[in-house]
């Protein structure tokens, strides 16, 4: 559990970062890219990937991971971009909305791909996980227009990427001693993409998105790692992993959105949190007394 409490603690500084980014003149598009040389460099002396005594690309060519980190490579930084244009499009609310309810697709997974044990305790774990989802994003009243296509579309992007990410990462878990190589070719791949993108888009590079990059690549390193961790602890019950990141995140991230930026927590985003400590309790420990 501890793995997960720690991912969810790593995810939340990350959300802190972004959110005061633009006030310390860092550009997040650029502080992305260094992140993913700082995650490259973690990857590679901490976790000593192995590449069997073959090339990088050879080992890419062959590697039975293949399909992982040549879709995680390009979804990392393809669902940060599509985001970016959700916000614009579909306002900062909706498209955070839609990133916590792409949990239904890893949940999903998890009895059809994982062949997870569905039990009571888990169905009411569930439920209580969504409550607590739609209580916690529920906001007051933002004046928001109506959302266009592109915001339509957008929000469809969001809400299919985080939750296929957030399957790879399982798959990812379950690649043993592997997942060293995994990540840190996906962490190349990603790299390469936003580099390409930002060159393509002729950035002025800045030396505080620089060091913001820095920041963000060592919080998001160890938020991924630890994940990973914690998907390997719980092999047979990655309901609780997936459902536990998202509402831990939200939870935390509600709680220091109040506690740093003054942000209001209302009664229902209250009742929101309730549900969530629920849901932690009937997937994890009622399940575990029940078995």
């Amino acid at each position: 559990m501890h793995n997960l409490i720690l991912a969810i603690f790593c995810s939340v500084a990350v959300s802190v970062l972004l959110k005061v980014a633009r006030k310390k003149n860092i550009i997040i598009e650029q502080a992305i890219a260094f992140n993913y040389i700082v995650a490259i460099t973690l990857s590679y002396f901490l976790l000593k990937p192995d590449f069997k005594g073959l090339a990088f690309t050879d080992f890419i060519a062959q590697s039975e991971h293949s399909p992982i980190f040549l879709a995680l490579g390009l979804l990392l930084p393809s669902v940060f971009i599509i985001m970016s244009k959700a916000v614009e499009f579909a306002g900062i609310v909706r498209s955070d909305a839609a990133q916590r309810l792409s949990l239904f697709l890893p949940i999903l997974a998890a009895f059809l791909i994982f062949h997870e044990t569905l039990s009571q305790s888990k169905i009411v774990g569930i439920f209580f996980a969504f409550i607590g989802l739609f209580c916690l994003l529920t906001k007051p009243n933002q004046g928001q227009s109506a959302v266009n296509f592109k915001g339509i579309l957008g929000l469809i992007g969001v809400w299919f990427g985080y939750g296929i990410i957030d399957i790879l990462f399982k798959q990812v878990a379950k690649s043993g001693g592997a997942f060293p190589a995994t990540l840190f070719i996906s962490f190349s791949l990603a790299a390469c993409v936003m580099f390409i993108y930002l060159v393509l888009k002729r950035t002025q590079w800045t030396v505080p998105s620089f060091l913001g990059g820095v920041l963000l690549g060592i919080l998001n390193f160890f938020n991924i790692l630890f994940y990973i961790k914690a998907h390997q602890s719980f092999g047979s019950n990655p309901t609780l992993v997936f459902a536990g990141m998202n509402i831990g995140v939200i939870c935390l991230g509600t709680i220091t959105g109040a506690l740093i930026f003054k942000e209001k927590i209302s009664k229902i985003n209250g009742l929101g949190i309730l549900f969530s400590l629920s849901a932690i309790f009937c997937l994890y420990y009622l399940d575990k007394f029940i078995l």
